[in-house]
């Protein structure tokens, strides 16, 4: 299968930022798998999304297509019962006594990264790419690229490995991410990211915006939107990647 560190494990909800992230992967790594992860989530229309963006690029990038490898669905619903928030309950999303959003779910990036290292030393891929940015984001703490660290650092020394956590998103807004898209994949992928990825934390498919579909009030939509009106109104630049 190839020597630790010649490939990339991306995990990939079927959102906007890791749809961005699996192109960036696709454009530097020879192999690249995805993981994603049940955990219960209100918005599990996520995981069908997730089905929908990887076939699209199968078919539409044909540079990408031979380096995209395989899926790995993770059942963690236990865990995601444990959080009790507004993303794994029917709760009303709003600022909790902590500062945070109630869609926090404690410790979620902390647990994912464990779940793809260890599928990544069985997989020989010597990076872990995920989406968390502390730009343009709701104010999760494991999102922080100061966790990250802390988290490979964990993760090298108990496994006794040498993994990279990459994030190309960590410092850009979400109008970059935009523009990071276009420079990856051109129209098409800006196109692919808003009919088939998924960001609305209420699992809204029915309106297609120009951003994409969701119920376009939630944290999550409000981000995108902005970030692509953003974009948009600067005339679309392409991000180098």
């Amino acid at each position: 299968m190839g020597p630790m560190n010649n490939g990339a494990l991306v995990l990939f909800s079927g959102g906007q930022d890791s749809t961005a992230c699996l192109a960036w992967a696709l454009s530097r790594y020879d192999r690249v798998e995805t993981v994603g992860f049940d955990y219960g989530q209100r918005h599990a229309v996520e995981l069908e999304a997730r089905q929908a963006v990887r076939a699209r690029i199968v078919r539409e990038f044909p540079d990408w297509s031979p380096r995209l490898g395989d899926d790995h669905m993770l059942d963690i619903r236990s865990f995601g019962a444990l959080a009790e928030t507004a993303m794994t309950s029917e709760r009303e999303i709003e600022i909790t006594e902590k500062g945070l959003p109630s869609t926090f779910v404690p410790g979620r990036n902390l647990v994912f990264l464990v779940y793809a290292a260890a599928l990544a030393d069985r997989r020989l891929l010597g990076a872990l790419v995920g989406g968390m940015c502390e730009t343009d984001f709701s104010g999760y703490p494991d999102c922080r690229r100061d966790t990250l660290d802390a988290m490979q650092q964990a993760l090298n020394l108990g496994m006794e490995q040498t993994f990279r956590i990459e994030t190309p998103l960590m410092r850009l807004t979400k109008a970059e991410t935009w523009a990071l898209a276009k420079g990856l994949g051109g129209e098409a992928l800006v196109e692919l990211t808003v009919q088939d990825s998924h960001t609305c934390y209420l699992g809204e498919r029915g309106v297609l915006h120009a951003w994409g579909h969701g119920c376009g009030t939630c944290p999550a939509c409000e981000l995108r939107r902005r970030g692509f009106e953003q974009w948009d109104a600067d005339g679309r630049p392409a991000l180098a990647s």
